[in-house]
């Protein structure tokens, strides 16, 4: 029979406090590598040259990585900005150095690859206080995020429902800040920006489960709170599975051939909807039950009134 045209019966629950005690480590050890190693914030962040510089013929991105790491510039980011011939390259502030020589020794370790002579197009400083509104502002909208979430999915479900959602939400976000942490990849504006973006994707699967959890302790009069999360989940099953999936052959198209651009927004996004899957069945669904969900908490409100004819 096919998978996504049945209601399968994994007993998910069944493994809800391994997964939880699971996730607590992870989360916790995210957060000592976030409280003690930070992350490798970019130029966006820092500040610093953004270098523009076009070749006669098409380049390779290799050749000149190695060229600059080689004159010690090992922190630069190279990426094609525009067209194959034009290259942008973003280097990270030296103290001591003015902006005009760094620049010329860059240009001097470009021209070093075998693709002609490069051009300068621009040369543009970003200054530190920048990347310190940036961090500011970004941090004030991922707050405004949350804080919105919770008073959404509040009003439209119930308290322990929304707790749990939005605790799945900062499981996911402090997984994939740590993940970058960990690995030391570059934290730039299009890695937070997909993480607004898995916030949303986490949530919208956290809301068909929450919605089929409802209506499920309203239709099915028998059976536990266990057995009516058990339910809900293997009944949206095939969609989850379906939607994440296809979001992730996408992103692998996009990490393959995207280019150095768009490597940590894929990355982040590949990191974040695998684990925003994982919250909506083990964070989310096992800590509403942990808050104590009952049918009685998701029954339409009786309203008030007799009917007064004789």
């Amino acid at each position: 029979m096919d998978f996504f045209s049945r209601t399968t019966h994994f007993d998910f629950m069944r493994w809800r406090h391994g997964a939880m005690a699971f996730s607590a480590v992870l989360t916790l050890t995210a957060l000592a590598f976030l409280t003690f190693r930070g992350l490798n914030l970019s130029v966006d962040y820092t500040g610093g040259t953004v270098i523009e510089v076009a070749y006669p013929e098409m380049v390779d991105l290799g050749p000149l990585r190695q060229a600059l790491t080689a004159d010690g510039f090992e922190d630069a980011v190279v990426q094609h900005f525009g067209t194959p011939k034009e290259v942008l390259v973003r280097l990270a502030p030296r103290p001591g150095v003015a902006e005009k020589e760094l620049a010329n020794r860059a240009v001097a370790s470009l021209g070093k690859v075998g693709a002609g002579e490069p051009r300068l197009q621009r040369v543009e400083f970003v200054g530190p206080q920048v990347g310190e509104e940036i961090t500011e502002q970004g941090g004030l909208a991922m707050l405004a995020a949350m804080i919105g979430i919770l008073i959404y999915v509040g009003l439209r479900f119930e308290w322990r429902l929304a707790l749990g959602s939005v605790l799945a939400l900062f499981h996911d976000t402090i997984i994939v800040l740590g993940f970058f942490s960990v690995t030391w990849m570059d934290f730039d504006l299009t890695a937070f920006a997909a993480i607004l973006a898995v916030i949303g994707y986490s949530l919208n699967d956290t809301i068909v489960v929450y919605d089929r959890v409802r209506e499920n302790f309203r239709k099915v009069r028998r059976g536990s709170s266990v057995e009516i999360m058990n339910l809900s989940l293997n009944e949206t099953l095939s969609r989850t599975v379906m939607t994440g999936v296809t979001t992730l052959l996408v992103l692998m198209s996009l990490y393959l051939y995207g280019g150095e651009l768009l490597r940590s927004f894929t990355v982040a996004l590949v990191v974040g909807v695998v684990f925003g899957i994982y919250s909506s069945v083990y964070v989310a669904s096992a800590l509403a039950l942990a808050l104590g969900v009952s049918r009685a908490d998701l029954m339409p409100a009786q309203k008030e009134g007799v009917d007064a004819r004789p």
